[in-house]
C-alpha cells in the first residue's frame, strides 16, 4: 500500500518506474466513439474548412505524422490534413468528463503496488516500488508488464513504462519502445544507455542548447560526458556541467514525492474584454510565463510543478498542471509546458477571461537545474 513500505531492503539505488499514457486524450475518444487508430483524429477548435481561429489540443499518432501537434492553430491542421472531402481527417471538439474519469481508474491501477506515488499528470505518473519488489529488477520488470496489463484490460489504453534509478532515466526510458513498450535501465546499464543517445532525449536539453553544442561538435550524451565536467563547465557554464554529469552518472534526483509543495510563484492577467482568440491568449499566457521565471530566478528558486489557470465568461475557472523530472528555473521548459496545458484544457468555443501561470514544487539551489533547458 502507498506509504507502507512492506519491507526494508538494502541500501542501494531506488527503483522508479515511470508510466505515461500513449496519445491518451485521442485514445480516450477513440475508444469512446469507436473511432479507427488509423485515421488522422484532431481534438481541438473547430477549424472551419480551413478558417477557424482556435489551435488542436491533441492528436493521434495518424494525425502525428503529418506533422500536426499540439497547440498548433487549427488553421494550419487543416492546411496539412483536411477533412473529408477534401482530406481524411477527423477534427472533434473533446469531452473533457471523459479524460477524468479514465485518468483515475489508471492511476488507482498505478497507485496500489507503489511504496511512493506521484502524479505528474493526468496522463503520466511515477512509481517509487523499491519496497515493494525488495530492490529486484527483475521483479520491477514482471511488476510493469502486470501494470500494463491491468489498464489494458480495465480502460483499454495503452501505456508505456520505463524503469530506472532515477527520475529522468524513467522518464527517457519509457519513451524508448512507444507506444505500449516498456524498457528497463538498470544502474550499471547507465553508459550503455546513455552511449550514442541524442542529446535532445534527456528531459531538459531543448533545441537551443542542442543547437549550441551540435556547434560545438557534440551530439551525443556520451561525446560530451567524455569532456569531463571542468571542460564542460567552460563551455556551458558550471550549472549545467554539474547536471549534465549527475543525470548521465544516474546521481540526479531518484525522489518520488506524493506532496506538492504549497510555496509557489504566479502571475495572472484579466483581459478588458473577453478574450475568444485562444492564439492571442496563448501569447500572453508565454508572457506570464517570462516574468514568473524571471522572479524565481530573482529569488533564487526552480520549480517542478507548471499550472495553467483559465477563467472563462461567467467567471468559471479551471486549473491544470504538470510536474517534470527535475527543478527547473528556465522560461523555455515553462512555455512548453504552460502551452501544452492551455490546448489540452482550453474549451474551443469558450471566450477567456482571465489567464494565469504558477510555478509551483519549488526547491531551492542545492537541488536546482539552471540555463537553457526545454521539456518534451
Amino acid at each position: 500500500m502507498v506509504g507502507e513500505p512492506e519491507a526494508e531492503v538494502p541500501d542501494g539505488p531506488r527503483i522508479l518506474i515511470h508510466c505515461d499514457l500513449d496519445a491518451f486524450f485521442a485514445a480516450v475518444e477513440t475508444i469512446h466513439h469507436g473511432f479507427d487508430e488509423d485515421i488522422p483524429l484532431i481534438i481541438g477548435s473547430d477549424p472551419k474548412q480551413g478558417r477557424g481561429r482556435g489551435i488542436v489540443s491533441t492528436c493521434n499518432y495518424a494525425a502525428r505524422a503529418f506533422g500536426i501537434r499540439s497547440a498548433m492553430p487549427v488553421s494550419e491542421a487543416w492546411r496539412r490534413c483536411p477533412a473529408a472531402p477534401f482530406g481524411p481527417a477527423l477534427y472533434i471538439r473533446g469531452t473533457r468528463g471523459l479524460y477524468s474519469r479514465a485518468s483515475r481508474k489508471v492511476m488507482a491501477c498505478l497507485q496500489e503496488p507503489a511504496v511512493l506515488f506521484e502524479k505528474a499528470s493526468i496522463d503520466e505518473a511515477y512509481l517509487d516500488v523499491t519496497e515493494t519488489v525488495q530492490g529486484d529488477w527483475d521483479a520491477a520488470m514482471a511488476l510493469a508488464k502486470g501494470l500494463q496489463q491491468q489498464i489494458m484490460a480495465s480502460v483499454q489504453l495503452s501505456a508505456s513504462f520505463g524503469i530506472g534509478p532515477t527520475r529522468i532515466v524513467a522518464k527517457m526510458a519509457s519513451e524508448v519502445n512507444k507506444p505500449n513498450g516498456i524498457c528497463r535501465v538498470m544502474p550499471d546499464e547507465l553508459a550503455a544507455f546513455f552511449e550514442g543517445r541524442s542529446l535532445r532525449d534527456i528531459p531538459g536539453i531543448g533545441p537551443k542548447r542542442a543547437t549550441q553544442l551540435a556547434e560545438w561538435g557534440y551530439t551525443s550524451a556520451d561525446e560530451l560526458h567524455g569532456l569531463g565536467e571542468l571542460t564542460l563547465s567552460r563551455l556551458t557554464g558550471e550549472r549545467f556541467a554539474t547536471w549534465f554529469m549527475r543525470v548521465i552518472e544516474g546521481d540526479s534526483s531518484a525522489v518520488v514525492s506524493p506532496l506538492r509543495s504549497r510555496k509557489s510563484i504566479g502571475k495572472e492577467h484579466t483581459f478588458e474584454h473577453d478574450q475568444a482568440n485562444h492564439e492571442t491568449v496563448l501569447k500572453r499566457l508565454e508572457q506570464l510565463v517570462d516574468l514568473v521565471m524571471e522572479r524565481s530566478r530573482s529569488l533564487g528558486v526552480s520549480g517542478r510543478l507548471a499550472e495553467v489557470k483559465i477563467r472563462y465568461t461567467g467567471f468559471e475557472t479551471h486549473t491544470s498542471g504538470r510536474s517534470i523530472p527535475v527543478a527547473m528555473d528556465d522560461e523555455s521548459v515553462f512555455k512548453r509546458l504552460a502551452t501544452r496545458l492551455f490546448a489540452i484544457n482550453v474549451r474551443p468555443e469558450s471566450s477567456v477571461r482571465l489567464i494565469g501561470f504558477r510555478l509551483g514544487q519549488l526547491e531551492m539551489p542545492s537541488s536546482r537545474q539552471t540555463t537553457l533547458f526545454e521539456e518534451e
